[in-house]
């Protein structure tokens, strides 16, 4: 961790910022989202169907707007996309305080998906400029911060939720607009490292989709996001089938041992990884990685063959690989895509 906090200090201010930032959004963020639909769903007493509908609407507008973000961070600048993002998310959290009906509820989740949308590929571009060279090493970073959020985010909003939802709302509200007030003031400005020309956004677009190598880059990509995503998805459904009268305590295990391999071994996976492999190579290793990720659960499903403990045990090798193949592959991914754009339409790239 030491050395962790030396490379973060060798790092300039402007890639300092957005690591930090970074770590406040996630924060604020999951200290909120998971417990979303237990709010509505209880003490707003929404249906099944609009709980499904109001996430839905948070995961779309977030998820299928990046390609928005990314192609306005190209040509207003990074920082005001940044701030713009955060600035939405706080009146998205803000408007969650008071929201009691489906369509208050719907304008806040699609609030607080767009601005995501808005600032996630603004801050990696602008992290990819700054940090030059040494993107590979930036970008390793950022995870560490990016993890910790998650890790300690739920924490918070577990002890906040004890006292009211409401109060969880304000609180995250409350660090978005600590977030704004930051990258507002303190955050130097900063453009695409390369100018771009004036062309229209159709234009732009156009130049990603007939960037052949970057397209099946991107396909490749998909199914390294599908099984990272399965600690969230696959995991907790299995932790409930395997401990059904334990299950929080089990799910909590696997987001902690998950979260600690990326906070406490980022540095370290990377920095193996790049010396034994790679780039290249190291993507494809990080992927098999994943893609191993679940023969624990294969070789023991359940506790009827050789116990409950294996059968754990097997539960938390599979989110401690899960982990590993993330860790392995997220650096190298976004210094790839920064390559096979050619440093040109950067966070439109990242949004794609």
């Amino acid at each position: 961790m030491i050395g962790a906090l030396r490379q973060f200090a060798s790092f300039g201010w402007p890639s300092r910022m957005l690591m930090v930032n970074q770590f406040g959004i996630n924060l604020g963020f999951y200290m909120l989202m998971p417990y979303l639909a237990g709010y509505l769903a209880g003490p707003l007493g929404l249906a099944a169907w609009a709980v499904g509908l109001v996430l839905g609407v948070r995961n779309f507008s977030q998820q299928g707007m990046f390609i928005i973000g990314g192609t306005l961070a190209d040509r207003l600048g990074y920082k005001p996309l940044i701030v713009a993002g955060c600035l939405l998310r706080t009146a998205g959290f803000a408007l969650l305080i008071f929201a009691d009906s489906l369509p208050a509820v719907l304008i806040a989740s699609a609030a607080t998906g767009f601005a995501g949308a808005l600032f996630n590929p603004a801050v990696r571009a602008y992290l990819a400029a700054d940090s030059g060279p040494r993107r590979v090493e930036a970008f390793a970073l950022f995870n560490v911060f990016y993890q910790a959020g998650i890790l300690a985010g739920p924490l918070a909003g577990l002890a906040l939720m004890m006292l009211d939802f409401r109060i969880a709302a304000a609180v995250a509200a409350a660090v978005f607009a600590l977030l704004t007030v930051a990258q507002l003031f303190a955050l130097p400005q900063h453009s695409a490292e390369t100018p771009i020309e004036k062309t229209a956004v159709l234009d732009d677009w156009r130049t990603v989709v007939a960037n052949r190598s970057f397209l099946w880059f991107a396909a490749a990509m998909i199914g390294s996001y599908v099984l990272s995503f399965q600690v969230y998805l696959a995991l907790p459904l299995h932790a409930a089938a395997l401990a059904p009268h334990h299950e929080s305590l089990l799910v909590a295990a696997v987001f902690v041992v998950s979260g600690l391999i990326a906070v406490g071994g980022q540095m370290r996976i990377t920095r193996w990884f790049a010396a034994r492999w790679g780039a290249g190579r190291s993507l494809t290793i990080g992927m098999l990685i994943l893609a191993v990720s679940f023969a624990p659960l294969f070789a023991i499903p359940n506790s009827s063959r050789l116990g409950s403990i294996a059968a754990i045990a097997a539960l938390l090798l599979s989110a401690g690989l899960l982990a590993v193949g993330s860790a392995a592959v997220f650096p190298f991914e976004m210094d790839t895509i920064v390559s096979l754009a050619g440093n040109r339409l950067v966070a439109t790239h990242y949004g794609f």
